[in-house]
C-alpha cells in the first residue's frame, strides 16, 4: 500500500516532490527547496544548463542520491521509508555508458529484470530488444557495440522490469540524428502505453518536439513549470520585419512609443511584440508609420523558439 493517502496527493501526480534540498559534503547546495509534481502519463522535460541540478534531482527521486531535507513520493510511496516499492516502478537511463563489456544485450536485459525481482519473461526481453533495434546483436559482446547501440541498451535495461515511470537523463547526447528520431518514436510509443516519462536534455528541439510540460531548473531551483504551449504563449515573443521602400538613418521620434529596431543598414524596421496585445499594437504602429510618411514594400513575422525562452529565463529575465 502507498505510504500516503491518495486523496491528499495532487490529482494524477505520480511523483510529488516537496521542499527538497540537497547539500553535498563540500558545501555545494545542489538543490534548493524544490517543489515539483509529475503527472501520470505525461512527458515532462526538465531543462537547465550544466550544473543546474538536473541529474541530482533525478538521482534523488530514484533513491540513488540521499536527500538533505524534503519529501519524495512515487505513486504514494515515500522514497525514504519505502524505497523498494518506489524504485520498482521506476526505470532510469543514466547519462554514462556504464555496462558490462563482456555481457551480451540479452544477458544484460534479463539480468536487470531479475534484479527487480521480476520472473523471467523471454518474450518481454525479445520485444524490448526488437523495439530498440538490438535484436540482431542480442548475443554479441557489449564491447563490440557502437556508442549508439550501447545507449539503446541502457534504455532496454531500464525497461526490463516494465516500469511505469521512465527517467531519461540526456538520452540522445552524442548520438546521430537518425537515432534521436528513433528514440523520440520509442518515447511516444511508451507514452501511448501509459508510461510517464521525465526527460532531461540539452537539445531544446527535443523538448519542443516531445514534451507536454516543461520545467526549468537553474542553480538548484525550479524557476518555472508550465504547459509547453502555455509557456510559449506567455513568454514567446513575435517579431515583425518591415522591408522599407526607402532607407532610414534613424527611427523618427513620433515612433518612439513602439518597440522598434533599425536593421539592414536602414532598410528594415523590426517590431517586437507579445501575442496578447499584438493586433491592436500592430494597428497603432501601422497608423503611426503612415502618418510619419514611412512606406514599406513587404513584411513578415517570426516567433521566438523555446530556446530563446529558455535563454531568457536562465539569464533571469521574464
Amino acid at each position: 500500500m502507498p505510504d500516503h493517502p491518495v486523496s491528499s496527493l495532487v490529482m494524477n501526480a505520480i511523483i510529488s516532490v516537496t521542499n527538497l534540498s540537497k547539500t553535498y559534503a563540500s558545501g555545494f547546495r545542489a538543490l534548493k527547496n524544490v517543489n515539483l509534481d509529475i503527472r501520470q502519463g505525461e512527458i515532462f522535460a526538465l531543462l537547465g544548463p550544466n550544473g543546474a541540478g538536473k541529474t541530482t534531482l533525478i538521482g534523488t527521486i530514484c533513491g540513488i542520491v540521499t536527500p538533505g531535507t524534503g519529501t519524495i513520493l512515487v505513486d504514494g510511496h515515500n522514497i525514504a521509508t519505502n524505497q523498494r516499492a518506489a524504485r520498482a516502478i521506476i526505470g532510469l537511463v543514466p547519462q554514462e555508458l556504464t555496462t558490462d563489456a563482456f555481457e551480451t544485450p540479452w544477458g544484460a536485459v534479463s539480468f536487470s529484470r531479475g534484479l527487480f525481482g521480476k520472473p523471467a519473461n523471454p518474450g518481454h526481453v525479445e520485444r524490448t530488444l526488437k523495439e530498440l533495434s538490438l535484436w540482431d546483436k542480442k548475443d554479441s559482446r557489449i564491447m563490440t557495440l557502437s556508442g549508439g547501440m550501447k545507449r539503446r541498451l541502457l534504455i532496454a535495461k531500464a525497461l526490463s522490469h516494465e516500469p511505469r515511470i521512465l527517467f531519461l537523463d540526456e538520452p540522445t547526447a552524442g548520438v546521430d540524428v537518425n537515432l534521436r528520431r528513433d528514440m523520440w518514436q520509442l518515447v511516444r510509443s511508451l507514452k501511448a502505453a501509459g508510461v510517464t516519462i521525465i526527460l532531461t536534455t540539452h537539445y531544446i528541439d527535443e523538448a519542443e518536439e516531445m514534451a507536454d510540460r516543461i520545467g526549468v531548473i537553474n542553480k538548484g531551483e525550479i524557476i518555472l513549470v508550465d504547459e509547453k504551449a502555455e509557456l510559449m504563449r506567455k513568454l514567446g515573443r513575435k517579431q515583425m520585419t518591415l522591408q522599407l521602400r526607402e532607407t532610414l538613418e534613424r527611427i523618427p521620434p513620433q515612433l518612439a512609443a513602439h518597440s522598434l529596431q533599425l536593421s539592414g543598414e536602414g532598410s528594415e524596421l523590426i517590431y517586437t511584440y507579445d501575442e496578447q496585445s499584438g493586433r491592436s499594437d500592430i494597428a497603432a504602429l501601422l497608423k503611426d508609420l503612415s502618418e510619419a510618411g514611412i512606406r514599406f514594400k513587404d513584411l513578415h513575422t517570426t516567433q521566438s523558439s523555446l530556446e530563446d525562452i529558455f535563454v531568457t529565463l536562465v539569464r533571469g529575465g521574464r
